[in-house]
């Protein structure tokens, strides 16, 4: 049998192997895609919600429309939605240092935070605020580390003002967290103290499951729109939803006191907003089949993947532990070379604002950085383990399989 052909019928295993989770993942669609349109419906979009105004943006009614959409879908009192965010990183900012103040203490319940994140937690230090985390641990048969549920009330202190959960694995070899098990974690929290924020980062995560962060219980939630949310068009910006005063609070950090999200010019992104968001259901069904797939066939090429081909996913990321730095490079140069942008380019690894190793990405992108895409990265360090992300069509996934196992 010819190479070409052994892709293909490994291709085609999997799609069989995978058709009951590929199902299920069509229910989690429908219930996303019902949420939105009904949330589209209760609101009365109209088409004088796309257009804008200039200056302080003062009573654009379209970005009152869509903070008042978001906060619905995420079951939550407020919602601030602007292209004013530059990242998901730069939103979680704001909520950190827009909630807490000198003396408060924040825990991250999920061990060391993403890389990114590692400089604003330093910065913390600068306000009076201090910071712990409790490290994972290795439970019975999982395979992967997962959250110390013993060890929460133990950290927990008469200063903890606010506790952090990452919901995405970043670049750890670790479980990312279902929205089931957020819920345990800020149960347990409240039970303590409800006086606790509980914050969650949502990045990767909106719509990979059937409800949030904040339908479990989460204070206060924030994300990209150049992942998940915006569809795939939205070209810059962040939301972030919860409890009305922490929103504010966190809005204040954004803009400035006294303005928090009662301005901001859109720049003519909210008929972009909208139409990401309506089409984000199915792209994120788009998504997680290409990546259960992708997990498939290295799975049944002797590779280690996280999370399994059909075990739940509740972020957009798989990570497979190659252990071959040179098969690292070339992944990431199929899939740049496979890409609708950017195709002649070639990914090398070098240093990034806010990581500590060099990192490695490829992704030809309509959007700079977008995650939604088809991409992957990882940082340069043993045991090379690829991050796999992405993909708005599923069928340019499968593509992409098919030159990189060939």
């Amino acid at each position: 049998m010819q190479i070409k052909e052994l892709a293909d019928t490994l291709i085609a295993d999997g799609e069989k192997y995978l058709a009951s989770y590929f199902l299920s993942l069509d229910k989690i669609e429908q219930i996303n895609f019902n949420k939105v349109l009904k949330a589209f419906i209760d609101n009365q979009v109209g088409e004088q919600h796309f257009s804008w105004v200039t200056g302080y943006g003062h009573d654009d009614l379209g970005r009152a429309k869509i903070d008042q959409i978001f906060a619905q879908i995420f079951n939550t009192e407020a919602a601030v939605v602007r292209p004013h965010f530059v990242s998901g990183t730069h939103a979680i900012s704001c909520c950190l240092f827009g909630c807490l103040r000198p003396g408060d203490e924040l825990i991250s319940i999920a061990g060391e935070p993403y890389d990114t994140l590692n400089p604003i937690i330093k910065s913390l230090a600068d306000f009076g605020i201090t910071y712990k985390e409790i490290p994972l641990v290795r439970a019975g048969p999982v395979p992967v580390p997962t959250i110390d549920f013993d060890a929460i009330p133990e950290h927990l202190s008469p200063e903890t003002k606010m506790v952090f959960i990452q919901r995405s694995k970043g670049y750890h070899w670790r479980q990312s967290l279902t929205v089931s098990e957020i819920a345990k974690i800020i149960s347990l929290v409240k039970s303590i103290n409800k006086n606790i924020i509980c914050f969650v980062d949502n990045c990767f995560g909106e719509f990979t499951e059937d409800r949030e962060p904040t339908d479990a219980g989460a204070d206060i939630t924030c994300g990209s729109l150049i992942k998940n949310l915006g569809g795939g068009i939205v070209p810059s910006g962040g939301y972030i939803a919860g409890k009305k005063e922490y929103v504010h609070m966190a809005a204040s950090r954004l803009t400035a006191p006294g303005i928090a999200e009662a301005g901001g010019c859109m720049f003519d992104m909210s008929r972009s907003i909208f139409q990401g968001l309506f089409f984000a259901p199915h792209v994120i069904n788009q998504v997680l089949k290409g990546i259960s797939l992708t997990g498939y066939m290295f799975q049944k090429s002797g590779y280690e993947v996280n999370p399994k081909p059909d075990e739940i996913k509740t972020d957009i990321v798989i990570s497979v532990k190659l252990n071959d730095k040179t098969f690292l490079e070339k992944i990431c140069k199929t899939v740049q070379a496979n890409s609708p942008v950017n195709n002649y380019l070639t990914p090398v690894p070098c240093k990034l604002p806010g990581y500590k190793d060099e990192v490695i990405m490829a992704g030809g992108t309509f959007i700079e950085g977008s995650t939604i895409e088809l991409s992957c990265d990882a940082p340069m360090r043993k045991p090379y383990t690829l991050y796999w992300q992405g993909g708005l069509n599923y069928f340019h996934t499968k593509f992409v399989l098919s030159k990189l196992f060939s």
